[in-house]
Order: structure tokens, then C-alpha cells, then sequence
């Protein structure tokens, strides 16, 4: 795990779930919501963000989350492991709302600087539908993928808690190699 596409819900919980793996892998960390959005909600041009994009996946190691779907051809072709957070919408809409109250006034740390936290309606429908209008269209979109690819979903807690248990115990396992050549 070198390249890692962090796709799911909002709220599913993809940034801190990127945080934590980036912390164990010591791998770097990009939000695409951090790149995407500027002071005062302000969108990056599609362009941009694509071009942005591109040079970061050429990168030895990252991680990035975010769905963004008129690039994630551009993850998902670069990835060389795919964690697709699987997460129940009930959860999803708490985690929005809680996060709505703990970051009131505030920008987020997963946020570009001067967005503060907010949650227009239309953005908890998405969140609401995404079972039902999104999570179809991303499931064949990764069914297309090159199957050499490390393609994991993690549907609960318990799910997620193992995996980062795995990518400890793996960049473990890559330091004591590294130790015993020399």
C-alpha cells in the first residue's frame, strides 16, 4: 500500500481514516476537500483540481480522500490499493450533523482555510440519496478496474479498526526488513 484512493459517503469517515492510515503507513495525506475548496466556499475549476491531481499521483506514496467523481478516474487509475468507506447513511447524516456542531464557526482541519463549517440542505440530501443514487455508479466504476488492483470495503467500526491494525502491523513488518539489510 503506497497509493491509496480513500472513496465513500460523505461522513463515512474518509479523512480521519486517511489521517490515521497516513499516520501508521507515514504516508502523506491529501484531502480533496482541502484542495478543492478556497476561502469563502469559493470551488477550484475542474481543471485545476485535475492538474492538481495529476502531479500529486505521481508521487511515490499518498493518500487521498475524497470522491469528486469528475476526477476520480484519476485516482483510481494511479491507486495501487482502493478503501471504499461502506458506511450505513444513518451514520453518514450523524456524522455530518455532529461534525456541523463540533467545528460551529470554525474550518474544519480536513477543509481549505476560510470555509467555515456548514451544511446546506441540499448537500444532506446527497448525503441521504448516496446509497441510492451514488453508491451504484461507484461500484461499477470500480467493477471496471483493473483487478491487480488491492480493492478493500470497510462497513463498520470494527471493519475499520481492523484495517488500520493491518497497515500498522504491515509498516511494522517493512521497518524490521529494512532494518535486517543493513
Amino acid at each position: 500500500m503506497k497509493k491509496i484512493a480513500v472513496i465513500g459517503c460523505p461522513g463515512a469517515g474518509k479523512s480521519t481514516l486517511s489521517k490515521k492510515l497516513g499516520e501508521s503507513l507515514e504516508i502523506e495525506v491529501f484531502h480533496l476537500d482541502r484542495l478543492y475548496w478556497k476561502p469563502g466556499w469559493v470551488e477550484t475549476p475542474r481543471e485545476d483540481l485535475r492538474a492538481i491531481q495529476e502531479q500529486i499521483v505521481k508521487q511515490d506514496t499518498w493518500i487521498i480522500d475524497g470522491n469528486f467523481s469528475g476526477t476520480l478516474d484519476i485516482r483510481l487509475e494511479a491507486a495501487d490499493t482502493i478503501v471504499f468507506l461502506d458506511v450505513p447513511r444513518i451514520k453518514c447524516c450523524y456524522r455530518v450533523l455532529k461534525r456541523r456542531f463540533m467545528y460551529h464557526g470554525k474550518t474544519r482541519p480536513d477543509i481549505g482555510e476560510g470555509c467555515p463549517e456548514r451544511i446546506p440542505l441540499e448537500f444532506l440530501r446527497y448525503v441521504w440519496k448516496f446509497q441510492n443514487d451514488q453508491r451504484p455508479q461507484l461500484l461499477e466504476r470500480l467493477s471496471r478496474l483493473d483487478h491487480q488492483k488491492c480493492m478493500i470495503t470497510l462497513s463498520s467500526e470494527k471493519d475499520i479498526d481492523l484495517f488500520l491494525e493491518l497497515a500498522n502491523q504491515e509498516r511494522i513488518l517493512r521497518e524490521e526488513i529494512s532494518a535486517s539489510k543493513l
